[in-house]
């Protein structure tokens, strides 16, 4: 068992794993309100971008269960868990801007933070594999 030492590059892939399991439990959120509140999201004429509140609410419960399990994963530096993050956050990044006309502020927070996680997992994911380690300990 040796001692690895990590660059604070590698500490980025630590922080969009944590960031990532937030924005998957508020994604899961944001869908068990639209399928056991469905009026909590309408809106009057201007409406949201959502044609059907129970698919998109099961649609983003799934999505958000399968960010948390990214983010955990993350943890350990697999190259498959850094694409299924910046799939995920993408999807996320994008289903946002349905909430734009409800809640324009809480929007461009969410938006914001899963651009953040793309960027570091994009620019540092890298870092973690060349060091070879995981985040939480060492790869045998």
């Amino acid at each position: 068992m040796g001692v690895h030492s990590r660059s604070t590059w590698s500490s980025w892939i630590g922080f969009a794993a944590i960031i990532l399991i937030i924005t998957g439990f508020f994604t899961a959120i944001e869908g068990i309100v639209a399928l056991f509140r469905n009026q909590y999201y309408i809106l009057s004429s201007s409406g949201l971008l959502v044609f059907d509140m129970t698919a998109w609410g099961w649609i983003h419960l799934i999505v958000g269960v399968c960010a948390v399990l990214a983010g955990l994963s993350l943890f350990t530096g697999a190259a498959w868990a850094r694409v299924v993050a910046v799939l995920l956050v993408s999807f996320n990044a994008v289903s946002q801007l349905a909430f734009m006309a409800a809640h324009p502020i809480w929007t461009t927070i969410v938006i914001a933070l899963d651009i953040l996680v793309i960027w570091a997992v994009v620019v540092h994911g890298g870092v973690v594999r060349d060091e070879g380690t995981g985040i939480i300990g060492e790869r045998n």
